[in-house]
């Protein structure tokens, strides 16, 4: 049987090979409540942009309240929160403030499991084994201190975009992959910007192909200011 969930956006990030991985946490009259994260039925999972359009033509932007048709869970491994989407149309229905994403925040110890990282980031992703011990794949948090830094693939030459924070002692640098972020960043010159009083969505992949391990990424950075 179909069903509706509400959810606070708090992710519009890339996602391959041609869509968008949406994330939020579900509205309830008591609250706010788990994470939802709604997907297709396709093999890959992304949700391509017509699919995620609303009766406008706009798509859904970070903090947006939106009302999603779905058919099914479709918890896939760590990845828990995943729903199978329905092929009605989404429907904003407010804006949740900025000021309230204190009681969305989520506190975990750590950001997963901190023992493995890509040659140019700071324990950015896990093995499959270790995923196995994990039940989620999406987390709120508030970095003590952030930065995004704007370089250069070494293998593609094209710009590159991670986040580098401190988040309860430990640091981290994890790719970028908020469209708005890469889009303002991606006009700057190669250098390290800072951002403060920011929240930021953290999700944990599926394997990589490449390498078979699930990264961690930096899928929504939470700005009460437009970033510039």
């Amino acid at each position: 049987m179909p069903y509706v969930k509400r959810i606070v956006c708090l992710a519009n990030s890339y996602k391959p090979p041609n869509g968008r991985c949406i994330a939020g946490r579900e509205v309830l009259a008591s609250g706010c409540g788990a994470w939802i994260r709604p997907v297709s039925a396709r093999e890959t999972t992304e949700v391509s942009l017509s699919e995620l359009r609303f009766e406008n033509n706009t798509s859904p932007r970070l903090l947006d309240i939106i009302d999603i048709p779905l058919l099914k869970p479709d918890p896939r491994h760590h990845q828990t929160e995943n729903h199978v989407i329905d092929s009605g149309r989404w429907v904003k229905v407010g804006e949740f403030p900025w000021e309230g994403l204190e009681r969305l925040r989520d506190c975990p110890a750590s950001l997963w499991i901190n023992s493995d990282s890509t040659s140019a980031g700071v324990y950015d992703r896990i093995s499959q084994t270790e995923a196995a011990t994990v039940s989620d794949s999406l987390v709120l948090i508030r970095p003590e201190q952030f930065y995004v830094e704007v370089g250069r693939n070494y293998w593609t030459g094209r710009k590159s975009f991670r986040g580098a924070f401190t988040y309860n002692g430990t640091h981290y640098s994890l790719s970028v992959t908020d469209p708005v972020v890469r889009d303002v960043f991606g006009l700057k010159e190669e250098d390290r910007y800072p951002l403060n009083n920011v929240y930021i969505c953290v999700s944990l992949t599926e394997p990589h192909e490449h390498d078979d391990k699930c990264h961690k990424l930096v899928a929504a950075i939470i700005s009460q200011r437009p970033l510039k």
